[in-house]
Parts: C-alpha cells; structure tokens; sequence
C-alpha cells in the first residue's frame, strides 16, 4: 500500500519529538491507519549541532524546497515558528496541494484568516491541535466531539512558564524576579520571557480558542493583554486570607451578541477546579449549552506532549486520505462563509469585582479618602485587610470591592495614586467567580 510522506519543517526540541514518535510508533501508526506513514525530509537552517535524537543524515536538508515543492510529499509539518518565513512556507505548501500541521499559534493568531482561506480554496486542510495547550486536545474537542454546543465560555491556564511561576511564588513566598530567574536557570524560561510573562502567548493561544468557540475571527490586537510582573508575594498571600489564588487566566465569554476576549492575571475561589492547575499544567475549562462545563487539563508545552498532538493531526489528515476526503472538518471549525462577525466589548465596559492594594502613609485619614474616592465612582467595599507596615513609612491598604465597571475602578485609582499619602502605584486584579 503506497504509504503517506510527510516532510518536516523544523529540527528542535518538538521536531525531535516528532521524528521520536515516528521512529518508536511507527508501526502502531499503520496499524492504526490501516496504512503507512513515512518521514521523509527533515528541513533546518542548522542539520549539523547534536540533536537528542539519532537520524537518518539521508533525511536531512537546508533546502525548505526539497519538501514544499516535492510533489510526493502529502504532508508538511511546520515547526520552525515565528510569523516568517513560517507565513510563506505554509502558504507555498498549500499552494503547491499539501496538507500542513502547525504548532505555530503566532503564525495562526496573526495570519489564520489568510491560511485559512487558502486551504480552502485549495482543498487542503491545515490542522493544529499542537498550537494550544500541548498535548491537550482541545481543538479537536472543540470543533468535533463538542461542535453542536453553542459555547458560552472558554477559560483558560494555557501557559506553563506563567504557571510554574505563580505555583512557585504562592507555595514559597518568594517574589517574581526570584522565581523566574530560577526558571530560567532550569529551563521552564527563555532567556527573554516577554512573550510569556507579558501574557502574549497565552493571548495568541486565547485568539484560536475564542474563534473555534464562538465562530467568528477574533483578531489578536483586539484581545486586552495583561502580564504577570507586577504581582507580588504580599499579594498572593493576601490573596489566600480572602480565599483565592492567582493564575493568568485567558477568559472569552459570548453575552448579548458580543465576546469578551482578555489576558491578566485573575484571583479564582481556592475550590475552583482551575485553581488547582500548578506548575507548568495547563487547563481549559469550557461552557457549551447542551454538555454543560467541560475540562481538559495535562501538559501544556513539551517535547513530548507536542510531538503527540502533531502526530494526531497526522493521523487526522492520513485517515482523510485513505478515505479519499479532505477539508471533512474545515480549520475554523465551519466553512469560510459561515463565520460570524461578533463586535468584542471594549474593556472598560467590562463589570467585575476587583482587588484592590494601595501603599500608604500610615497616618489618620488616609482610610477615609480612599473610601471617598471610591464612593464617588461608584464602587463599594466588601472587605478589607490592613496588614502591618511593609516600609519605614508606607502600609499596605488590601480591599475587595463588590461588582464595579473597569472605567470607574481605572478613573478611582488613578485619583486615588495622585493623593499624597499614596507611596507606590496602586495595583487592581479581577475577580472571577464562578466562570460559568
């Protein structure tokens, strides 16, 4: 039986994942398929350093052409990342009728409406379980096992690094700098982690989910993206006094024919099944109409756990074509012209209960102006904690508020930092509660 040939774009830590999976499961593939699936071309600007992997040198190529334009190759898989060249490899390879697998989320936050639209007119498909959460099948869920719900949320812990910080800090103490210098050191970093602190690839990753779910194309410039480096270790214990964790959330939610779609860190109930996702875990928690709650929780990056959900778009497009189909599930989860245009609520409409820590001149008074400066937006308190001094001359003021309009919280405490006792800029955090 003449067998599927997939070439491989990409010779890193998921390529040798990939290449791994071929060279161990080889055979559990044919059998599986009901046909063979073969390997080869590896294509790399740099064939020559040591990989973790042992391969065929015959395999191996710096000429991208060898497997874009080799007519015998059905499958191209994309692991070279970033938006380009990537954009111009996966465009030729499916100029040129090749089906691709991508783990690029940049690539597809920025540039899926162009690919996806020219796999479509090409009748090809271009799948990409590997893009968010891993190992964690998601994507499909999304768009076959789940495709009849309407989905009212998605949630999200869809970055390790992020993760394995805030476990670290909340289980430890230790402030932010700390733990990710520590992080870099044994390899759960990058050297320059913007990308995942910032919340950039969690909101890359929140632009694939959002789209599936809610059948529109979420543009990524238009998800409000927040980071984690300006939460502290005095916040995350006051945090736990209230009765909840910090974790940088991905949050998409459908309501009244708009979607909300942001990034920031956000304190969830301790009891909350998210809460409980540590370390450099992911999980996804999604709302559908008919199915009710859903949650896939495991490895979110990994060489791996990538490489397996690579290898199952693989076997996706392999059954496809031993059937003599493609495009049985369109990329987006429906066809090109079924896709909604949903307006996303601006963030400063958004309502929500906030934390609150202001840093004070420990002096009568300063209690009360805050209180009014918060009276007169609106915003009222239900609790508080007054802990003890932090500096010679400042005291930290921690308030949880009830529900209250980003607007009116964003214009409090810019009134209240310009106040003269304020020693620091105040700092607010959303709440979520039951995420439903």
């Amino acid at each position: 039986m003449k067998p599927v040939k997939v070439g491989l774009l990409g010779f890193g830590t998921v390529g040798c994942g990939v290449i791994k999976a071929f060279q161990k499961n080889g055979e559990l593939l044919a059998r599986r398929l009901g046909k063979p699936v073969e390997l080869v071309r590896i294509a790399d600007l740099d064939i020559v350093t040591p990989r973790s992997i042992q391969v065929d040198r015959t395999l191996l190529t710096t000429d991208v052409a060898a497997i874009l334009d080799d007519p015998a190759i059905d499958i191209v898989i994309e692991l070279i990342g970033g938006y380009e060249p990537a954009r111009t490899f996966v465009l030729r390879a499916i100029a040129n009728g090749k089906h691709v697998v991508t783990a690029n989320k940049a690539l597809l936050a920025l540039h899926g409406e162009e690919i996806f639209k020219a796999a479509e007119q090409a009748g090809v498909d271009v799948m990409y379980e590997a893009s968010v959460g891993g190992g964690i099948p998601i994507i499909s869920a999304i768009k076959e096992n789940l495709g009849v719900n309407n989905f009212q949320s998605v949630f999200g812990i869809l970055n390790g690094t992020c993760n394995y910080i805030l476990t670290r800090m909340t289980d430890e103490g230790e402030d932010f700098a700390k733990v990710l210098a520590d992080a870099q050191t044994r390899g759960y970093a990058e050297a320059d982690p913007t990308f995942d602190v910032e919340g950039i690839d969690t909101a890359h990753k929140l632009s694939l989910l959002s789209s599936l779910c809610f059948g529109t194309r979420v543009d990524f410039k238009s998800i409000y993206t927040e980071g984690i480096t300006r939460i502290t270790a005095l916040d995350i214990q006051y945090a736990r006094e209230f009765g909840y964790k910090f974790k940088l959330l991905a949050i998409g939610k459908r309501v009244n024919g708009e979607i909300e779609v942001r990034v920031h860190p956000t304190m969830l109930p301790l009891d909350h099944p998210l809460a409980n996702v540590d370390g450099v875990f992911n999980g996804v928690r999604l709302m559908g109409d008919f199915v009710g709650p859903v949650m896939l929780y495991g490895y979110g990056a990994g060489m791996d756990a990538t490489a397996s959900a690579v290898m199952g778009d693989v076997m996706a497009i392999t059954r496809n074509l031993r059937a003599g189909i493609s495009t049985r599930t369109p990329a987006m989860g429906c066809p090109q012209a079924s896709v909604e245009h949903l307006a996303v609520k601006p963030m400063e409409e958004l309502v929500s209960s906030y934390y609150l820590r202001v840093f004070a001149k420990d002096q009568p008074g300063v209690l009360a102006q805050i209180a009014g400066v918060l009276g007169k937006y609106r915003i009222s308190i239900e609790s508080m904690i007054q802990p003890l001094r932090h500096a010679a001359d400042a005291v930290p003021i921690v308030l949880m508020t009830h529900e209250a309009v980003e607007r009116d919280v964003r214009a409090a405490l810019a009134e209240i930092d310009q106040l003269d006792a304020i020693r620091d800029k105040s700092l607010f955090v959303r709440i979520e509660e039951g995420l439903e």
